[in-house]
């Protein structure tokens, strides 16, 4: 990484990490434009220490990446791609009756999604939920900005030990770092879903794969894991009901146009001296 950029005054970078290392390396740099909505791969203090502008692209999946972290919620309470290969294997046709049930259904009307991280995404996540009939929770101290009640606002112990369904839509921080781990989800009800569509590392793995195999976690819907890509010997490399995306949620292609469009602004707004979308503090 180093090497690439060492005569280089402007970055940019999807998911490669830009840590205090490669400032001391190329102390020419001055813009770093990151393509995606968390910016946890750069050093953003660091950066700011050296005097380097920071943006990111916000927003620009919120349709895309709330729509598949519904799509694994729905997977998994429907169980579409096992009935669909059981059917294709011909497990209907030789049913004794009219139709099977190897797998249970899950009706979401009437229970409870926390959501962690009432973002663009959550909020999404949110509205969906409520079109279904689920009551929602949130772990934000101040509501959002959206017209009618969007969720119930709850700290978020409370909300990790109430809810039926666990979403994660929040930025990866040190604050937050593994906090779905042995603890936290002991404190979790029997039985609870967890969605995971916002960075890998808020989840100990290990924890999640034992809590899967009890069965204390139902099951869980994951676009993102703490190692990408996942390999074999990694805890949820074949864990028990763990349905895993290879972080393709906001890679449709008018998600990645959006993405283009405004990395694209953004540079444009830092060479004209007015930068946008700055995640420096």
């Amino acid at each position: 990484m180093a090497v690439r950029l060492r005569e280089a005054t402007v970055a940019l970078t999807g998911l490669a990490s830009i840590g205090a290392g490669i400032f001391d390396q190329c102390p020419g740099l001055r813009y770093i434009g990151v393509l995606a909505t968390g910016y946890d791969m750069v050093d953003v203090r660091t950066a700011t220490e050296r005097g380097v502008t920071v943006s990111n692209v916000p927003g620009y999946g919120t349709a895309a990446v709330s729509q598949q972290a519904l799509a694994l919620l729905l997977e998994i309470c429907h169980n579409v791609g096992r009935y669909s290969q059981a059917v294709h294997e011909g497990g209907w046709v030789s049913s004794r009756g009219w139709c099977f049930g190897d797998h249970p259904l899950i009706e979401l009307e009437g229970l409870t999604m926390g959501v962690v991280g009432l973002g663009r995404i959550g909020q999404a996540m949110a509205r969906m939920a409520r079109a279904m009939g689920m009551e929602v929770m949130a772990d934000q101290e101040h509501p959002a900005a959206w017209p009618g009640p969007l969720a119930d606002y709850v700290p978020l112990a409370e909300l990790l030990a109430s809810s039926d369904v666990i979403c994660l839509s929040c930025p990866l921080g040190e604050s937050n770092m593994e906090m779905i781990n042995r603890e936290t989800i002991s404190g979790m009800k029997d039985g609870v879903i967890i969605i995971n569509v916002a960075r890998g590392g808020l989840v100990n793995d290990l924890a999640l794969a034992q809590a899967l195999e009890s069965g204390k976690v139902r099951a869980a819907g994951l676009d993102v894991v703490s190692s990408e890509p996942l390999r074999p010997g990694d805890p949820l490399y074949g864990a028990k009901n763990c349905f895993i995306t290879p972080h393709v949620a906001g890679t449709g292609r008018k998600s990645r146009q959006r993405l283009l469009d405004v990395a694209v602004s953004n540079l444009r707004h830092f060479l004209g001296g007015r930068p946008a979308n700055l995640v420096n503090p």
